[in-house]
């Protein structure tokens, strides 16, 4: 054990027994389709630490994939589930309707971008949500283009594999894929040409765009064009402003739906509360998920009321949309939200990263960019003589971090980005601590390639 922390204490046997045993047993029975990242069996998890059945204690920086902003069993939350279920766990709001829905929607309805009115729908996960949005936006248009972005992510449903960008693992040898779905450049700040300035390069971006509806997909046809504002899976992407207003605007200059999915960006990740707002948008539909419910299977699309309103009775839902614990936990998230302004926390935690991996360029070039949003932050690293994609580095360098207490992950369709979707209720202390760890192990992978 490193007893020179204060928060992760990790056996230099990782895996340990019960994690070895219980790991034969996934591999025995569990479908191998379903990844890992790491041989992790966790027994309790709270605020910003993971513990495992083998006593190993870790500071979480991934958040199941940015899905509990508000921390690991949140005290209230965990009660309001509680509560919920010993009234009743599950009646089917098609059939025994209840009042957590109904509040929920009120509020995300006064909560999310939009000076409209805003009515919401419930199903039980981000692709879903996805799922639902294109099919109301078909429905209120009569058009059935549908336009998403390189590099984006989706979702792995049929139609959300269709809209997602990177093929392996999420595509292959799983089409055909559905039908009138479009794919536009989306930008890549880092990559931009030295001879553009930002000014040049998001007009270029929106130019393209442009051109898109020229070449590829006649507004005409199209429904909707859905956008994630910050990428993640694709990278931790941070588009310039103007783009992602010029796209907008071109939506409501041509009758195309914007469809902001802010399943990963959304709930104070951004350091907004939505990170639409950040980009000084109001979209038609939002599709939500993640942290809306802290790890309850719950998600949403919120939207134009007029447009929510497009399908039939029946058209959209399902058996268990919309849980009544999902609800309960959601109610209890965006509380604990407001009340301890976790996106101003994700501002704070967003700043001390850039900033610690920012003063570690100079003596280590190997990190060719950092950036994000809030406490949506990434590095990117690269060969720092042919500024190609450092993939293996990352690889060791995750299961490096994993070994001395730190769970990361990569991103990016090159595997070259490390990603942080901290819990914003991580501490300065927990956070310095994590970086501290990331800093030893960068310096010890990269002195022999240095050397080399």
């Amino acid at each position: 054990m490193d007893n020179e922390r204060k928060f992760v204490s990790v056996s230099s046997e990782l895996p340990g027994v019960k994690t070895r045993e219980l790991l034969g047993k996934r591999n025995q029975y569990v479908s191998k389709g379903i990844g890992y990242s790491y041989p992790l069996f966790v027994e309790k998890a709270q605020g910003a630490t993971l513990q495992d059945v083998d006593g190993n204690v870790f500071l979480d920086f991934v958040g199941a994939i940015g899905t509990i902003n508000v921390g690991h069993c949140a005290p209230e939350v965990v009660e309001a589930i509680k509560k919920q279920a010993e009234q009743f766990i599950h009646t089917c709001f098609h059939v025994g309707m209840y009042e957590p829905y109904v509040a929920l929607a009120e509020k995300l309805a006064q909560i999310t971008p939009g000076s409209f009115p805003k009515k919401a729908m419930f199903a039980n996960s981000g692709a879903e949500a996805v799922e639902n949005a294109v099919k109301i936006a078909r429905k209120y248009t009569g058009k059935t283009g549908i336009v998403s972005f390189t590099r984006g992510f989706h979702g792995r449903t049929l139609l959300g594999m269709s809209l997602t960008s990177k093929v392996k693992p999420y595509k292959y040898k799983m089409g055909p894929f559905a039908p009138s779905t479009y794919k536009a450049q989306y930008p890549y700040p880092f990559a931009r040409p030295a001879s553009m300035t930002e000014q040049e390069y998001a007009q270029f971006c929106v130019n393209q765009f442009e051109d898109f509806l020229l070449t590829e997909a006649a507004p005409e046809e199209l429904a909707a064009v859905i956008m994630e504002p910050v990428q993640g899976e694709g990278g931790f992407i941070v588009p310039p402003k103007a783009f992602v207003k010029g796209v907008y605007e071109i939506c409501r200059n041509n009758n195309i739906l914007f469809i902001a999915d802010e399943i990963q960006t959304g709930f104070g990740r951004t350091g907004e509360m939505f990170c639409s707002t950040y980009f000084d948008i109001e979209p038609d539909l939002i599709t939500l998920s993640k942290s809306l419910a802290a790890g309850l299977p719950i998600s949403a699309v919120v939207g134009k009321a007029e447009i929510m309103d497009a399908p039939n009775p029946g058209e959209i839902g399902g058996t268990y949309g919309g849980s009544p614990l999902g609800c309960a936990a959601a109610l209890a998230v965006i509380e604990i939200m407001e009340r301890e302004d976790l996106p101003g926390r994700s501002r704070v935690i967003g700043d001390i990263i850039r900033s610690h991996f920012t003063s570690l360029q100079k003596d280590y070039p190997i990190i060719g960019d950092v950036r994000g949003l809030g406490a949506m932050c990434a590095i990117e690293l690269v060969d720092p003589d042919t500024r190609k994609p450092a993939k293996e580095f990352v690889a060791k360098m995750i299961k490096a971090c994993y070994e001395k207490g730190v769970i990361l992950l990569s991103a990016g369709v090159h595997g070259n980005v490390i990603r942080f979707l901290t819990p914003l209720v991580i501490t300065d202390e927990q956070l310095q601590e994590g970086l501290d760890i990331m800093s030893e192990v960068l310096e010890q992978l990269y002195a022999p390639v240095a050397q080399h």
